[in-house]
């Protein structure tokens, strides 16, 4: 199979597709790998790394789409990319589809067969391809709240751990997952107040039994969430349903509410976001202020260590990369439940359920649409 690695084109990411070794494991299986020019200059990685992995390198996007069978990617496709898809090609990255219904439109006329890292499942019932990610955003966002917290960024001019003699910040995380985990031991390691707020009664025991004392673990309900949120100097939005847009824990009255300068990190801004007031930001622009809270709603948080999150989203990926292109992508996904559960759009039909509801259009199984 040719596999194209075109380079990133969202704002400050600078993440790839596929790295030297990752490449040189598909040439190893017998496939062709075409790689943009530059597209890992950004994490160190040379043109001359990638040709030594037996890569061969193009200057432009628009030859690596058309001669490519499969494309992998890190990010979504934006507008300019979608509309070099063809049909029946692969697209193999996340796509975040339940709040962007332009990109979703887009991917449905091309044609082309659709799989988001984010849905991908294993026999856990874990997100494999999204829990590298997850655990770098998580630890990313203590890193982003304690520095919006500073005066000079619009905080209440707090350090996260305080000093002798001084409170510490009180953190809430709403959702206790992968990435409110790692949120949360990044927070306590800082020495925070740390609250970890979750439906889940199971994983609250086993936060509990986890970090003991350290660790405050709430039960999610409606009360829960306003008393902790408006008591709190930094609200970790950690909530994640598979695939479909996140739901809006804190009001906008609520964040109206809190006490000024306090810090707002949305890390499910990919999935629209669980903060009525958030709106996606970028690297360039990550924070602004509303009711005079800080927020910090970043779409693409791990590019900011773009180096560390590539080479761990790799290692995740690789698997389904090398199956997709040593079966082809109907056998491969015929052969393993979990890759196919990544199927979100197959040749103009939405084929994860979640999407197509949040999207309100038609759904067909994946199954059915690989066997029809």
């Amino acid at each position: 199979m040719r596999i194209g690695v075109p380079k990133e084109i969202k704002v400050h990411e600078y993440r790839v597709g596929m790295t030297p070794a990752a490449v040189r494991e598909a040439e190893h299986h017998g496939h062709q790998v075409y790689v943009q020019k530059g597209a890992g200059v950004g994490i160190g990685i040379s043109d001359e790394d990638y040709q030594a992995a037996g890569a061969s390198i193009f200057d432009t996007a628009e030859e690596i789409f058309q001669m490519a069978d499969m494309i992998v990617k890190v990010k979504e496709p934006q507008p300019q990319e979608w509309k070099m898809l063809r049909e029946g090609q692969i697209l193999f990255t996340y796509l975040h589809l339940a709040p962007d219904p332009e990109q979703a439109r887009g991917l449905l006329e091309s044609g082309a067969i659709a799989i988001a890292y984010e849905t991908v499942t294993d026999a856990r019932g874990g997100l494999p391809l999204l829990t590298p990610m997850s655990e770098v955003a998580g630890r990313m966002s203590i890193q982003a709240g304690a520095h919006a917290l500073e005066k000079t960024q619009g905080g209440r001019g707090m350090l996260l751990g305080g000093v002798p003699g001084v409170p510490a910040a009180k953190v809430v995380i709403l959702g206790g997952g992968v990435s409110g985990t790692n949120a949360a031991r990044m927070a306590m390691g800082l020495e925070a107040h740390v609250t970890v707020i979750d439906l889940n009664l199971h994983r609250l025991h086993e936060l509990d039994f986890q970090f003991g004392a350290m660790l405050n673990t709430v039960y999610s309900t409606v009360d829960a969430i306003e008393e902790h949120v408006l008591g709190a100097d930094l609200v970790i939005g950690a909530v994640l349903v598979p695939g479909a847009a996140a739901p809006k824990l804190v009001s906008e009255d609520m964040v109206r509410k809190m006490k000024a300068g306090s810090v707002l990190v949305d890390i499910a801004i990919d999935q629209g976001g669980c903060f009525e007031t958030s709106h996606a930001t970028t690297h360039a622009e990550p924070t602004y202020v509303m009711h005079d809270v800080v927020h910090y709603c970043v779409a693409n948080m791990p590019g900011g260590v773009a180096r560390t999150s590539t080479f761990a989203l790799n290692n995740a990926t690789l698997p389904f990369t090398l199956a997709l292109a040593n079966k082809g992508y109907k056998q491969a996904m015929l052969d393993n439940p979990h890759l196919m559960a990544g199927l979100n759009v197959y040749r103009g039909q939405t084929t994860y359920k979640a999407v197509a509801d949040a999207l309100s259009v038609p759904y067909v199984e994946a199954a059915k649409a690989l066997a029809g």
